[in-house]
This record gives structure tokens, C-alpha cells and sequence, in this order.
């Protein structure tokens, strides 16, 4: 890898307005960076992000126009599905040697740019995903969300191989979207990627060097669990296709038992990490959210349907 490879970004836009301007700001702070690429995909839904281009010139805003979902616009599958439609789109324009992702929540610390291209460079991954940390401070209910979320990608941990990297921080060589283009070229579902991307010999890395910092909306609580649901809903329905009949079967009738064993791994990884207080007075929380995803999981799985 060149120590000069450009390196694009295509932005996932969740939340747009000042989340977006603040993603779009830590961009242009980036320190030694290499040559970089912003794209930000937007549709008519969120036309408002075309506003923003004149304060951020060295970015390009690619307007995709009215983008019809399968599901209501107004629901968490509709949104998904264009934030999947947004990033494939992103990613068809993208001319750089790395590209990534990363989401308008999870701001990239000022030294980001440079590491993901030094870690390209000296190891020649194919995929290379950073660790989220939880942006403080923050609510009780969203360090639980960040827990849920990303409790695995919180730092401190030590980098290597896994079988999970996120899609909120994440890294490509261009080699390897290639060779999955045609799994994305409609919609990016990062588990279709990376699965097959094992399946052909290559490894998922996770860098603790390579850091976002992760920060999210005050949502009320009716709103984040059937955000789970949905979440968790889309991900059941992208497994199934993976999957006979008769397994779609055996994992939902498993489902009631996931729970427990998240809230157990959760408080687990927290006491390692020092955090477990916090995570005790965060468990109610925590309970809801895990049972919601899983209650979409199993729901997705056993219908095959988003």
C-alpha cells in the first residue's frame, strides 16, 4: 500500500443536522492525514443535507433524488433500508485506494486518517474495522444503547483477528469491495460482505489505534426499543438467507434464551474493563434493549422478511 493511497469516506447519515456538521468538522482536523475523499450520499428525504456543501467545499454531497423504499419511509426498516441504498451508492463513486465507512455518530479522533492508512500499509488486511468509544458524557439510557451497540468495540482491548468488525468504523482495501460488488451494488449489508469475504480466506481485523468516538441523540425510551426491533429485525432477515429452513427454526425457538446470556457477557466484558458499577445501574436498561433486538431477530429469522 502506497504511503500516499487516497483514502475515501462515504458518511452514513442517521441523524444529518448538527451531528453531521460536527462529523463533517472533525473531518477537517484530521492531522498528517493522506489524500482524502468525502462522499456524503443523500436523498430527497433528506434534502436538507445539500445545504451544507458550501461550508464544507472539499466534500462531495452526491444527490441520489426520491428513493423509494420497500418498507414505510417513516419506519426504522424504511430508514435502514435507505441508509443501506445511501452507502451502496457512496461507496460505486468512491475512487480511493482505502475506502471507508463511517457514521454522522461516530466522529473520527484527529489522528484517524493517518492511522487507517498506516495500518493498510503495514499489515495488508483486506478489512480493518476501529474501536467505537462512548462520547461522554452521556445519559444513562444511551451509555446502555453504546453497551448494547458496541461494548465489544470499546476500548481498551487488544487489536486482531475477529469475526465481528462495525460498519460505524471501518476500513476496506480496494481490492476487497471489488471482489463484493456484487453483493452491495443495490444495498450494503455489512454481514453479507463480511461473510463472505471469511468464506474466501480473508480476516477481519479490529484496531484499538483506529478510533471513533461515538455520540447519539436523546431518544425517549419507546423510541429506541422499537428502534431495536427493527434493528434486530433486519438482521434476523439477513441471516435467514443464509440459512435452511430447518435452521431458522432451531435458532428462533433459542431466541427467548439470548438475553440472559448478553446481559451476563455485557457485565462481563464491563468488570474487565473496570466499568461494572455502571453497568449494574444501567441493566434495566440494558434488559429492555437486548430483549427488544432479540424479539426482532427471531421475528426476522423465522419469516425470512425485513
Amino acid at each position: 500500500m502506497n504511503p500516499e493511497s487516497k483514502i475515501s469516506i462515504v458518511v452514513t447519515i442517521v441523524d444529518g443536522g448538527p451531528y453531521l456538521r460536527a462529523f463533517l468538522e472533525s473531518l477537517t482536523r484530521q492531522t498528517d492525514a493522506p489524500p482524502i475523499e468525502v462522499i456524503v450520499p443523500y436523498d430527497a428525504s433528506i434534502a436538507e443535507v445539500g445545504k451544507l456543501a458550501p461550508d464544507f467545499p472539499d466534500a462531495r454531497f452526491l444527490d441520489l433524488g426520491t428513493l423509494r423504499p420497500e418498507r414505510p419511509i417513516a419506519s426504522q426498516a424504511g430508514q435502514h433500508e435507505l441508509y443501506d441504498r445511501r452507502r451502496a451508492a457512496g461507496l460505486a463513486a468512491a475512487t480511493g485506494d482505502i475506502i471507508a465507512i463511517l457514521e454522522d455518530r461516530g466522529h473520527p479522533v484527529a489522528d484517524w486518517a493517518k492511522t487507517a492508512a498506516r495500518l493498510h500499509r503495514d499489515l495488508g488486511k483486506a478489512v480493518i474495522g476501529g474501536a467505537i468509544d462512548c462520547k461522554e458524557p452521556v445519559s444513562l439510557l444511551n451509555w446502555a444503547i453504546w453497551v448494547c451497540d458496541f461494548n465489544r468495540y470499546g476500548r481498551p482491548f487488544d487489536s486482531g483477528p475477529r469475526d465481528w468488525v462495525s460498519d460505524v468504523n471501518i476500513t476496506y482495501s480496494r481490492k476487497a469491495l471489488e471482489a463484493t460488488r456484487h453483493l452491495w451494488k443495490d444495498r450494503f449489508h455489512e454481514p453479507l460482505v463480511h461473510w463472505h469475504l471469511m468464506e474466501h480466506g480473508e480476516e477481519l481485523w479490529l484496531s484499538n489505534e483506529l478510533v471513533v468516538e461515538h455520540a447519539r441523540p436523546p431518544y425517549p425510551l419507546g423510541r429506541v426499543l422499537a428502534e431495536r426491533f427493527a434493528w434486530g429485525r433486519l438482521f434476523g432477515y439477513i441471516r435467514a438467507k443464509q440459512m435452511t429452513l430447518g435452521k431458522r427454526i432451531l435458532l428462533s425457538l433459542a431466541g427467548p434464551a439470548v438475553p440472559p446470556v448478553l446481559w451476563v457477557r455485557h457485565g462481563r466484558m464491563r468488570a474487565r474493563k473496570g466499568k461494572l458499577g455502571r453497568y449494574v445501574r444501567a441493566l434495566p436498561h440494558v434488559m429492555l434493549l437486548t430483549t427488544a433486538w432479540t424479539a426482532g431477530e427471531v421475528w426476522g429469522t423465522f419469516t425470512g422478511r425485513p
